[in-house]
């Protein structure tokens, strides 16, 4: 019927799978378990960068090539928008940090934002303090309300859990919970920085970071309400972003292991 002869047909059955094809397929199944432990969002950059730490030998180029054929990508970030208003007195107010975002050492540039997350209950609030230095989200608190209050309960458990006896700066942008007088005392000891007016690149640490934690993981889910949401933002920074998401910022390590070899070269003693 398909014309093809009996020794052709013979052939085929017996033909054994070149070596290059099986490589092929393994290199496939690993690029499917890293992906997949990323939670479906590491890019060809960083499953590069997995394979070779593993021993393999791959172009970023022949991994995207994979990917495409297995239907697989990264998740993309939507545009910027404005969530906050600035408050009368921005023109007071001045940039310290002017978008230095590599800090020598922890606890020296803490940066701090607040979006906005939909439920079907209506929104909810997440405020995180980021250190620039690994990257890594320090404190963190969720509200129904952008209220003052919020701002001042997340930079307090970021004082609670890190060192501040060295010059620290806090940048923020000149929106009305950062410049009122709670979050003056609350960062008397801290040096204030911030963004310019409707500049969001001045803050872009952790804008990128709120931009982040929705396309890789919020947007997947049709969230319910303040406790879903919750629940899903603790599962994304406590047992993923800060521990296990490679950065490459942080040299293709995660923020704790970024600040872990920090702490370890740290102590070692002067040559």
């Amino acid at each position: 019927m398909f014309r093809v002869s009996r020794s052709g047909y013979r052939a085929f059955l017996n033909r054994k799978v070149s070596a290059a094809r099986q490589r092929k397929e393994t290199i496939k199944k690993q690029i499917q378990t890293i992906y997949d432990n990323s939670k479906q969002n590491y890019g060809a950059p960083k499953i590069t960068k997995k394979l070779r730490e593993s021993g393999v030998t791959i172009a970023e180029r022949t991994v995207g090539k994979y990917m495409r054929e297995m239907g697989i990508k990264a998740h993309w970030i939507k545009p910027w928008t404005t969530t906050t208003r600035d408050s009368d007195f921005s023109n007071e107010l001045h940039n310290i940090l002017d978008e230095q975002f590599n800090p020598e050492r922890p606890n020296a540039v803490w940066c701090t934002d607040i979006t906005y997350i939909w439920t079907q209950d209506g929104f909810v609030y997440l405020n995180c303090v980021m250190d620039l230095f690994a990257r890594k989200i320090i404190a963190w608190t969720f509200a129904d309300t952008m209220e003052v209050s919020t701002v001042i309960e997340t930079i307090n458990k970021a004082k609670a859990c890190r060192n501040t006896d060295l010059p620290l700066i806090i940048h923020s942008d000149c929106g009305s919970q950062y410049v009122s007088n709670a979050w003056r005392e609350a960062t008397e000891k801290m040096q204030r920085s911030y963004s310019h007016s409707g500049y969001p690149y001045d803050n872009a640490c952790i804008e990128s970071f709120h931009s982040l934690i929705k396309r890789e993981w919020l947007n997947r889910f049709n969230i319910i309400n303040y406790k879903h949401a919750y629940r899903l933002v603790f599962e994304y920074i406590k047992t993923f972003y800060n521990t296990v998401r490679i950065h490459s910022h942080c040299d293709y390590m995660s923020p704790n292991d970024f600040e872990k070899l920090y702490e370890m070269v740290s102590s070692l003693p002067a040559a």
